[in-house]
This record gives structure tokens, C-alpha cells and sequence, in this order.
């Protein structure tokens, strides 16, 4: 940045014009210098000051600026990643990362809809719907050099079921004949499961039912293939602490590579030029942020060290809206934000204490006067609309009906009721959303509640091992499908992590996913929503909208509801 000049004697020639069109081309990321001076000397210090400008600008360039000729992307990615092991992880930000380095036999479709293909060029449906044959891109590669060949699946998909991994995805593959009973150990032989290489290009699933999301499930990530021999040299084929996922170690088959992760900091891929089809990739790199502070991230923005962010700090959201930022995004998204509740906790496992929690609850003043970015209160798990189904259920916001629950419970002195715990992962948004109920709870309920703020990790970590009470979370569809909400909460399912199971609820979930008839099926589905929320292990608080920024550079980013923006077509362009 260039200095301040005063230069006498003192007479002020106005070179507003001049000093505003420098400001308005890096606004907000130059201060120019002051200039008094002698009307005698105007010449000489109207070109010092277009010298010093110049060079002051050329100081200011920002990462967003330089990116267009080098082709990086810059994205704000939320937290530190849990891991990179497509087969362990389970969140967003791991999410993001492993779209962009590794690819299972479909991709999601940028513009919404049907999937595209991925490492599966094409593939058949047998005419009762059980059996599917993909045949694989004969150019795809692993990032080593090595052929990828339908064995990789094979192989992959057993080491998913494989029960000491420890997986939460496995339940992915249950549609596969024989997948269950070899993941809950009723059978160690794998050959039972109806996953068959039949040449190296050729592979071949066969269904318990016909599934009628199978091939949008199929662009998850837990469906991914991992390299055999590189996993087995850095561990076992369930070691969940491998080796194989480090820079210098990892190879998977995505449009990217794993350049390098510094802790905290940033994660950086670039462009995998073995990838099948490596001629349609635009972006060089990819830079990823792991920022948790919604001010920190939003400023880093601002100031060009950003393209894209990962939320909008929930003050500045109606401002945004209300100045009509250019660069606000706020977009449908199947996602809903709620609470867990662990129902083996004492107090927890009865349902009328979880249905009092519930209703004590005001969703509409959640949305209105704490996320205020679009968001709508739910009533329901899942969010409506989803691939068409509205599910028919109702929370009442009743503070009188949730304490004589609680009364019911046994808690009419609430003095005796003990002090509760909301476990949440490090985000200001998170924070002021368990504020608010924990106001809510106090006020309505007359009882006591604990904040408890932890990094991504840890939370994970403590979630998985039920080390909880009340914990926040969010879940976003995998595939447009209302079962990908639904499912998660069946027992023997990796992500359930509330402890509640109902077989009632289970075999309901089993019929549905046993028609082709859709409304048949979405009815069953219905009334597997209604026990749900009957029984509350989950406390559904708002239906997520994506709020971010997004810089006008960013080409062939379209919004689509599960937020999934494949590296292969972005690009920056001014």
C-alpha cells in the first residue's frame, strides 16, 4: 500500500474522479494516498500519483484476482476434514473434498436430476429391477497409473461391509443381495453378496428388491472404490487409522490429486491428468479452507482470498438481502438441521421427556430472529418436497402441553430435573441456534441446559461413541430420495447414533422399499414419518436453504438441492 504524501504549498486540486476509480476497481482492498501540492507541480504529481496507484494495485492483487490465468479455485470449506478414507468419514467437508479426488460408477447430475455417468459408462436394468450391469470406462485409471478394473468395486464394497472397519456408510449397499448378513456378520463369505467382476470391465449387482434410487445412491462417496494395493500397504483392509490417505500416499481416480494438507490450514488438489476424462477438466487446483468462524470466512471473502464460501454469518444474512449483495447465494437444499437426542440416556429414553423438549420449542422465532436467512421451520425429518413426497406430520409449539409431559414423567418440581447438555461443533451459527433453545428451554420448561462446544472431530468422535446427550446435527440428502433421511434412523444403521429403534418403524421402511409403486411407497414412507415423530429421537428444528457467497468468476456452478458441484465442470472466467 503506498504512503501518505503532503506536499506544499498548500492547494487542493481534486482528483476525486481519479481516486474513486482506483477505489471502485479493488474496493474495499486499496487506500490511496492524499495529495496536497502546488498547482505549479499539478502535472508532475497527477502522473506520481497514477505511479504510485499503479503500484499500489499491483501490491493489493488478491488470490481471487490471480486465479483467472492459473485457473484455482478458492473454496471456504467449514471445518478441518475428519479424514479422507471415502469408506470412514461422513460429513460435508469431507464431502466436498472427495468429489474432487476419487469417483464410484455415477456422478450427480450438476444441473439437478438423473445421474450422469462416471467410472460406469453405461449400464442395464434387468427387467424386474434387481440386477444392474455396469460397464466400466475402459480409459479410467487410478492416479498411480494403475487400471481401474470392476474388481476395484468388488473388493471395495466388501472392504465397506467389512464389519471391524467400523464404517457408518455401509447401510448404502444393504439393497445388494446378501450386503446385510455379511456386514452383521451372519456369513464371512463374500461371494454370497451379489457384487461380481465378470471381466474387468463388466460388473454386475444384483438386488434384494428392486431399489428404485440405487443408481443415484451410487455417486456417494461410500460407494467409491479405494486402491487395494496402496490401502494394504499402509495398513489392513479395516485399519481406520491408515497411512494411505497422506499426501504422499494417496491415490484414488477423481478429475484431482492430493497435492498437499497442512492441518488448519488448507488442503490443495490439482488436476489429475489420468482422470478418464481429464480433457474436460478446466481448474488447475483447488484450494480448500478449513474455516469455522462465519465472520472470519466472510471477510476473507470480501477481501478476495475466496471465491466461494460456506455459509453467511447469520447477522450479516438479512443485510446481505437487504443491500441485494451481488454475490449472496440462497438456494433450496435437502438438508435438515435438528437435534439428536441419546435415548439411553436416563432421563432421555422416555419419549414423553423428548416430546416435551420438542414442543417447547418455537421454530418460526428460530428462523426469524436467529438464522434469518430463508430458512423454514420443520415439522418433519424429512423435507417436503423431496423428490415429490410431503410428509404429513405436525410439532406443536405448546409450552403448557410440554410440561405436563414432563409432569407425566415425573418431573412436576423441575428443580429435580437434572442439568442437560447440547453438544455442537465450533461454528458461531450453531452457537447462537443453542442459545436460543436453550433460552427456550429454560423459559418454558423451567429447566437448566449446559452449552458444549467442541471442534469437528471431537464431535464426531463423541457422537459416534454416544458420549452425549443433546447433540446438534444436520443431515443432508445423498441422493433426491426421501429415504436417504429415513433410512438413517433403522437400527444397525451406521449413522443412527440417538440409540432408538422401533421394528415397526423398520419394517415399514422394508415394505416401502420393496414396491415400485411410487405412491404406495411414499405411503409407508408417511406413516414411518408419523412414528418418528411420535417417538422423537430426533428433534427436526428448520429445512436448510444453502446460504453462501460466490464470486462472478465461478463458471458452471449450478444450484441444485444436494449442493453438489463437480470439479470436472467449473471453471473461472471474468
Amino acid at each position: 500500500m503506498p504512503g501518505i504524501f503532503l506536499v506544499e504549498p498548500i492547494f487542493m486540486v481534486d482528483l476525486k474522479f481519479h481516486f474513486n476509480r482506483v477505489k471502485s476497481y479493488k474496493k474495499g482492498r486499496f487506500t490511496g494516498p492524499f495529495f496536497i501540492y502546488n498547482k505549479a507541480m499539478k502535472n508532475s504529481y497527477i502522473y506520481l500519483f497514477f505511479l504510485i496507484s499503479l503500484v499500489g494495485c499491483s501490491k493489493a492483487i488478491t488470490p481471487v484476482d490471480s486465479a483467472l490465468d492459473q485457473q484455482i479455485l478458492h473454496f471456504g470449506n467449514g471445518s478441518e476434514p475428519q479424514g479422507l478414507d471415502p469408506h470412514i468419514v461422513t460429513g460435508v467437508p469431507e464431502h466436498h473434498l472427495l468429489i474432487a479426488m476419487c469417483e464410484g460408477l455415477t456422478i450427480s447430475n450438476p444441473r439437478g436430476g438423473e445421474n450422469l455417468p462416471g467410472v460406469a459408462k453405461s449400464w442395464t436394468r434387468s427387467p424386474d429391477g434387481k440386477t444392474y450391469t455396469f460397464y466400466l470406462q475402459e480409459n479410467a485409471k487410478w492416479s498411480n497409473g494403475d487400471q481401474l478394473m470392476a474388481s476395484d468395486f468388488v473388493w471395495s464394497w466388501m472392504r465397506i461391509l467389512t464389519p471391524s472397519l467400523g464404517s457408518q456408510y455401509p447401510d448404502m449397499l444393504y439393497y445388494v443381495k446378501g450386503a446385510p448378513e455379511y456386514h452383521q456378520g451372519l456369513t464371512d463369505d463374500f461371494s454370497s453378496v451379489g457384487v461380481t467382476a465378470v471381466n474387468d470391465y463388466e460388473l454386475k449387482v444384483e438386488l434384494t428388491n428392486a431399489t428404485p434410487f440405487f443408481i443415484k445412491l451410487l455417486s456417494h462417496y461410500s460407494t467409491y472404490p479405494v486402491h487395494k494395493d496402496t490401502v494394504l500397504k499402509h495398513g489392513t483392509i479395516d485399519d481406520r487409522n491408515g497411512q494411505w490417505t497422506r499426501p504422499s500416499n494417496f491415490v484414488c481416480n477423481g478429475p484431482m490429486n492430493l497435492k498437499t494438507w497442512e492441518l488448519n490450514k488448507e488442503i490443495t488438489v490439482e488436476k489429475n491428468p489420468l482422470y478418464w476424462d481429464a480433457s474436460n477438466v478446466r481448474l488447475n487446483e483447488i484450494r480448500y479452507y478449513p474455516v469455522s468462524n462465519e465472520s472470519t470466512e466472510d471477510r476473507m471473502f470480501r477481501a478476495g482470498q475466496l471465491h466461494v464460501t460456506n455459509v453467511v454469518p447469520l447477522e450479516k444474512c438479512p443485510v446481505y438481502i437487504e443491500n441485494e449483495n451481488p454475490d449472496l447465494r440462497i438456494e433450496p437444499y435437502m438438508g435438515t438441521y435438528f437435534y439428536r437426542v441419546n435415548t439411553n440416556h436416563p432421563v432421555l429414553k422416555d419419549k414423553r421427556v423428548r416430546l416435551a423438549l420438542a414442543y417447547a420449542l418455537n421454530r418460526k422465532q428460530i428462523v426469524e430472529k436467529v438464522s434469518k436467512c430463508g430458512q423454514i421451520a420443520a415439522y418433519s425429518f424429512t423435507p417436503p418436497g423431496t423428490a415429490g413426497y410431503e410428509p404429513d406430520t405436525s410439532i406443536p409449539f405448546n409450552p403448557e402441553l410440554a410440561k405436563s409431559l414432563l409432569t407425566e414423567a415425573g418431573y412436576e418440581d423441575t428443580s429435580t430435573f437434572p442439568v442437560l447438555e447440547i453438544l455442537f461443533n465450533t461454528q458461531e451459527g450453531h452457537r447462537k441456534i443453542a442459545l436460543a433453545v436453550q433460552q427456550m428451554w429454560q423459559q418454558n420448561l423451567g429447566i437448566s441446559v449446559q452449552l458444549v462446544n467442541q471442534d469437528w472431530k471431537v464431535y464426531l468422535a463423541r457422537e459416534m461413541t454416544g458420549d452425549f446427550q443433546i447433540s446438534r446435527a444436520g443431515w443432508i440428502g445423498d441422493y433426491e430420495d426421501p429415504n436417504t433421511f429415513l433410512d438413517t434412523l433403522r437400527p444397525n444403521r451406521g449413522n443412527n447414533k440417538t440409540g432408538w429403534g422401533n421394528k415397526e418403524y423398520d419394517d415399514l421402511l422394508a415394505i416401502a422399499n420393496s414396491t415400485n409403486d411410487q405412491a404406495l411407497r411414499y405411503e409407508y414412507l408417511n406413516q414411518a414419518e408419523k412414528l418418528l415423530i411420535s417417538e422423537m429421537p430426533i428433534i427436526p428444528i428448520y429445512t436448510y436453504v444453502k446460504a453462501y457467497q460466490i464470486s462472478s468468476d465461478v463458471k458452471g456452478w449450478y444450484p441444485n438441492i444436494i449442493d453438489t458441484h463437480h470439479p470436472k465442470f467449473i471453471y473461472l472466467e471474468r
